[in-house]
């Protein structure tokens, strides 16, 4: 019941978020939203902060749910999936800045203040690298001296496609054959470091 009421929460946050923008959101307008004491939200959220923390999270879980399963995917080469993962990457980064510009807005309001959620997900991000990066190494696909500092090499060269504030500045009009050549060129890259 516990996870139930605090999804309920969030969803409401979300809403409120939506209308009013992070500045004019309170736990007593979310409380007012779901027709409960603002002392119920506090029950799961002990701050304002904590609570636009957990939807920051929210929105970044949903952000690497798919990445993870391209990362996990022990079946498809590493060099596949290297340049799969990072086209997700890019193409959900690129739907939430262009898609619905409004609730981007206020994303971007809330995660520049959860900087531990941020730091976070970033980490995620170049664990995963690192995995499928571990694996070609594994596999033969391509030497590999530091998994760590070449996620980190990938991550920054093709930030262009998925930074949301690149892609905001963009507007879309980057073309993902522009990415796809870029990947290609890392990983053959890669590939003739032996």
């Amino acid at each position: 019941m516990s996870d139930s009421i605090r999804d309920r929460i969030l969803d409401a946050t979300v809403e409120q978020l939506r209308r009013h923008g992070p500045a004019k959101t309170g736990v007593v307008d979310v409380a007012r939203a779901l027709d409960m004491s603002h002392s119920n939200v506090y029950k799961h959220f002990a701050s304002k902060s904590a609570l636009f923390d957990a939807v920051a999270e929210r929105w970044l879980a949903q952000v690497m749910a798919p990445l993870t399963k391209i990362a996990t995917d022990k079946k498809t080469p590493a060099p596949k999936r290297l340049k799969a993962w990072v086209r997700q990457l890019a193409e959900t980064k690129r739907r939430k800045v262009l898609d619905d510009t409004e609730m981007f807005a206020v994303y971007s309001a809330v995660t520049a203040e959860a900087h531990d959620v941020v730091a976070r997900h970033i980490a995620h991000m170049h664990d995963e690298i690192c995995e499928i990066l571990r694996d070609g190494a594994k596999a033969g696909d391509w030497p590999l001296k530091s998994a760590d500092s070449t996620a980190k090499m990938i991550l920054n060269a093709t930030s262009r496609f998925h930074h949301p504030a690149m892609v905001q500045l963009d507007q879309g009009k980057s073309d993902l054959k522009e990415f796809d050549a870029l990947m290609d060129l890392l990983i053959a890259g890669l590939q003739a470091r032996g």
